[in-house]
């Protein structure tokens, strides 16, 4: 099933988080936090201003980035868990 957001939305997958810690110190799955880090896997069309032009998105597929904690709203896709978010929920590109 091909899934293509709508307006400004992307649609992320988040980055798997650390087993361990620096230390060594093995992270329990109920302890970890979920990550803020994420790779774009698609994007909507982009907003329209208010002339009715039509805005492209910043972020395209394969960036990384980084966005808030409690941003997006989970979905799961073909048995894997997404985020789709708005563009404005993203901080910024990994480069």
């Amino acid at each position: 099933m091909a899934f293509r957001p709508l307006h400004d939305r992307v649609l992320v997958r988040r980055v798997t988080a650390e087993e361990k810690t620096a230390g060594g110190i093995i992270i329990p799955d109920t302890a970890k936090e979920k990550p803020q880090e994420g790779e774009v896997v698609s994007v909507g069309p982009g907003a329209r201003d208010d002339s009715g032009a039509l805005v492209a998105l910043d972020v395209k597929a394969g960036d990384r980035i980084l966005f808030g904690k409690w941003s997006g709203t989970e979905v799961k896709l073909n048995g894997e868990e997404l985020l789709i978010m708005k563009e404005s929920d993203i901080m910024g590109i990994l480069g």
